[in-house]
């Protein structure tokens, strides 16, 4: 009996402790918050987009950012694009400033930091590579918009130009 009992205690302990771990799984919602705000239909909103730098991932860094300035009182539309490392916000000019929205997402960590933030009229749409382009204005002969070729339709300014005659619009 004895020896039975200690076989089986051996048996046992051989297999239940295996050091095999198994990685735990999370699953988190990236979708921006499903809080219901009210939003003052006499509201002037603005369009500003912003690049994220730090962002390591889309589903912890650019999901908490985006949800963090979703749920900004005044924001109406917050969206952070990993791949492009842009931020597009709506938000209510008398609630809400580009300073606050950079505090925001610097206060989420101190590794993501916030640049080339504009105020727009429209989100920004992508170009077939992936970038969006300032195109300038039709006559405009500044030596920032002469990066062109002449198949080209409309003069794409060079990434540096900050000439008046240069609108930022995809092309």
């Amino acid at each position: 009996m004895k020896t039975f009992l200690s076989i089986a205690l051996l048996v046992l302990i051989a297999t239940g402790c295996k050091n095999n771990t198994n990685p735990e799984v999370k699953t988190v919602e990236i979708g921006t918050s499903s809080v219901k705000k009210e939003l003052d239909p006499n509201a002037t909103y603005a369009k500003t987009q912003f690049t994220v730098s730090g962002m390591t991932c889309a589903i912890g860094c650019a999901a908490s950012i985006e949800k963090k300035i979703a749920t900004m009182e005044g924001v109406k539309f917050a969206k952070v694009d990993f791949d492009k490392k842009l931020a597009m916000v709506e938000y209510d000019v008398a609630k809400v400033t580009p300073a606050n929205l950079e505090t925001t997402v610097t206060k989420i960590a101190n590794i993501y930091t916030v640049s080339n933030m504009e105020t727009v009229t429209a989100f920004h749409k992508n170009t077939s590579n992936g970038d969006s382009k300032k195109v300038c204005e039709p006559g405009c002969k500044k030596e920032c918009c002469a990066n062109h070729t002449p198949t080209e339709k409309k003069i794409v300014c060079k990434p540096d130009c900050k000439e008046a005659c240069c609108l930022k619009k995809s092309v």
